[in-house]
């Protein structure tokens, strides 16, 4: 069985987005878009942006390709720009925990007895492509993967709201749409040509949680060759600024998953 097959839903869930990342690296400081309307939405997205410490709430994650389906319940804890918590259960039966942080990744799976404890850069050479946690959160708070503000960007208006896409395109093509009324993210498309890979993440909706949006829904639709992945997402309960805490031990006696 291949380490692919080993991660759990609940990890494969915030990793196969991040399959189609470019290799460009962040930059330090930040790019002005020339055009003043561009400026402007870009800067009401990033106002908008949840303000919060910490966060736990729960939710519900559908898993479907043409092979399988599953369906799991997730407790999920977050510090924001620090930690990652997820406890998955099956039927009430506790499956797997997950625990990434900027510098780490860990994860263990109850049925196959298998751990994972590395970092970014090992998930990073087994996609062939840079991981890391700010795209994670990005993604998961409704804030466009990349920063919008490290490079221009051309505006398209449209009843559906605010469509960005990079002034310069590279072999990785890329598209964030916004809400015109919150500027929360409506969708965000990435895809390369070559091997026909691509993801699209959409927000169906968004909860009010106090005086800030928080998505109520994400679906992902990942597609590798004629390969198909679908993941729905669908969070509960959600509670800021609330005592949390990440316990998390790899149990003995498991095996470790090994990257070739």
């Amino acid at each position: 069985m291949t380490c692919k097959q080993l991660i759990p839903v609940v990890l494969i869930s915030l990793i196969l987005f991040s399959s189609c990342g470019g290799a460009r690296k962040a930059k330090m400081g930040t790019v002005a878009p020339e055009d003043a309307a561009v400026a402007a939405v870009v800067d009401q997205h990033y106002n908008r942006e949840v303000d919060f410490n910490t966060l736990q709430g729960r939710l519900s994650l559908d898993y479907q390709t043409e092979e399988r389906s599953q369906s799991v319940t997730v407790n999920f804890r977050m510090k924001k720009n620090d930690t990652i918590w997820m406890s998955g259960q099956l039927l009430g039966i506790p499956l797997a925990k997950v625990l990434i942080t900027p510098n780490s990744v860990q994860f263990y799976e109850k049925i196959t007895k298998t751990y994972f404890d590395g970092d970014f850069s090992l998930l990073s050479d087994l996609l062939g492509t840079p991981l890391d946690y700010e795209k994670v959160q990005n993604l998961l708070l409704g804030q466009t993967i990349y920063d919008l503000r490290e490079e221009r960007y051309k505006l398209t208006e449209s009843s559906r709201g605010y469509q960005l896409q990079p002034e310069q395109e590279n072999f990785l093509k890329r598209m964030f749409l916004l809400d015109a009324g919150n500027f929360k993210a409506l969708a965000q498309q990435l895809g390369q040509e070559q091997g026909n890979r691509s993801v699209t993440v959409t927000y169906p909706e968004y909860q009010k949680i106090g005086r800030q949006l928080f998505p109520l829904q994400i679906k992902i639709i990942a597609t590798e060759g004629t390969q198909n992945t679908r993941i729905d997402m669908t969070f509960r309960n959600i509670e800021f600024n609330v005592p949390v805490s990440f316990p998390f031990s790899i149990p003995s006696g498991y095996e470790e998953i090994s990257i070739e």
